[in-house]
């Protein structure tokens, strides 16, 4: 008979959810971990990050091959022709390997899993309603780590066809002729640049006068220059006023964000990429009282515990960045502290990164917020056209961006457009971490020819000595 009592359960297999229920049974607790899905590993590894940069990847593949760019290298291929079927099936084989993986995890650190749709009764009861696994399942602790759902517009029906979500537009059967693209944030520019490279006309909708809303402004102007000569297009402070799908495509309203004259758009996909909310709905919060914040997320405290004992939350239903690693951070942290321990996640310095080619990166303050909040800085930027191994690479685009309080020297914030950015950025992460100064950076030996020197000489340029500009 299954043991129907843990010490925690974790209601969601994502990140956050099966990283939490790992590091709570090493610490000795007996878990169980629910999910709905079949497969673990949450909307991440199934229909987000894992298969958007796998496509990403194919599809860089793709594009270098069919322009030519290669011959430069002496490299001559035939004729190149897509074979989406294939890619798909090799996105779906990657996603197999990794969420079986960690069902291998789960059996290794003795996790029970349980599948089906849950919800939380009273403290300390959950009842599975429909799944694999139904039934009422007790805990001394139970952790909410459910994720998030994509968001839409108003006047606009996703229907995961002719207008999709991210979802969608990781399995389209066939190529699109065209494809609009609503919303200039992270996941619409990575989908964009996929179905680009392999052939779309893609033209990008966003309601602010600017792409990457939220990050460093000059980091954002660069990589809209660049992502125009690949053939994106940019339709800015444009509103979208309705979408209607139609047998062949799909037909857009839109008007000037300021208002203004109606204009129709038509294509042949539309992918809404507006952001995503908290997945809460049907875990039984309302009834049991626990406090939500005006964003509609959980609100806890500084241990993840909701305003209900014993119940926590993590992730994306929480504040702060909706990303998988800071999922990851906030469900180690939080069943630390429930075993004891010391837990801690510093959200300033939370990598962002954007796998479009090229890579953004980025970490800390941006220029843009340390000018609002009246910060004096000292601003060092080195150009990945004077790096040695991005010119042998052929990746000669980008800079990185070091920004240093002006009275400590400590750096404050990292902005980095280039080949490999989301790996280089992980060095100034550790940088920061400690507490580094651009100094400090700058004195640190770096291996030749590498990416990273890029970093030591924007940090030379702090101090205006960079040696190759």
């Amino acid at each position: 008979m299954q043991n129907t009592s843990f010490d925690l359960i974790v209601i969601g297999a994502g990140p956050g959810g099966y990283v939490g229920a790992i590091r709570a049974a090493q610490l000795g607790m007996n878990v169980a971990c629910i999910d709905k899905r079949a497969t673990l590993g949450g909307t991440c590894l199934n229909v987000g990050c894992i298969p958007s940069k796998a496509l990403l990847n194919a599809s860089e593949h793709f594009a270098n091959a069919a322009s030519g760019s290669l011959g430069n290298m002496g490299v001559s291929v035939g004729k190149v022709t897509l074979d989406l079927d294939q890619m798909m099936q090799s996105k779906s084989d990657i996603v197999g390997t990794l969420t079986g993986g960690i069902d291998f995890l789960f059996k290794k650190n003795k996790i029970t899993r349980l599948e089906g749709t849950a919800s939380i009764i009273a403290p300390g009861k959950i009842k599975i309603a429909t799944g694999k696994d139904k039934g009422d399942y007790q805990a001394e602790k139970i952790m909410i780590a459910t994720g998030s759902h994509p968001s839409s517009l108003p006047g606009i029906t996703i229907d995961e066809n002719r207008i999709v979500s991210s979802t969608g537009a990781l399995s389209l059967e066939t190529l699109p002729k065209k494809l609009l693209v609503i919303g200039a944030g992270y996941i619409g520019l990575e989908l964009g640049t996929v179905w680009a490279r392999l052939g779309a006309e893609v033209e990008v909708i966003e309601y602010l006068p600017r792409i990457l809303p939220g990050m460093d402004s000059e980091v954002a102007k660069k990589f809209m220059t660049i992502a125009k000569k690949q053939g994106l297009k940019f339709r800015l402070s444009t509103a979208v006023k309705s979408a209607k799908p139609e047998k062949n495509g799909v037909t857009l309203t839109v008007t000037p964000a300021e208002g203004g004259v109606e204009e129709t758009v038509r294509a042949d996909i539309a992918l809404v990429s507006v952001g995503r909310h908290p997945a809460t709905d049907g875990l039984g919060l309302d009834k049991l009282g626990v406090t939500m914040t005006p964003r509609g997320r959980i609100a806890v405290d500084g241990r993840f515990e909701t305003s209900i004992e014993d119940i926590y939350a993590i992730g994306d239903v929480v504040d702060g960045p909706m990303l998988a690693h800071k999922a990851e951070e906030d469900a180690v942290a939080a069943v630390e502290m429930m075993a004891g321990k010391a837990g801690h996640v510093d959200y300033d310095q939370v990598p962002g990164i954007v796998y479009t080619a090229p890579e953004i990166a980025t970490l800390g303050k941006s220029e843009d917020e340390l000018k609002d909040a009246g910060i004096d800085y000292a601003k060092g930027v080195f150009p990945f056209s004077a790096n040695s191994r991005a010119r042998a690479q052929g990746h000669p685009d980008g800079f990185v961006k070091i920004l240093a309080c002006a009275k400590t020297d400590k750096v404050l914030g990292v902005h980095i457009i280039g080949h490999e950015a989301g790996t280089v950025i992980h060095e100034c992460a550790t940088a920061m971490a400690f507490g580094a100064s651009s100094e400090d950076v700058a004195r640190t030996c770096h291996g030749h020819p590498t990416l990273n020197e890029a970093v030591k000489e924007a940090a030379l340029a702090v101090d205006g000595r960079a040696i190759h500009i």
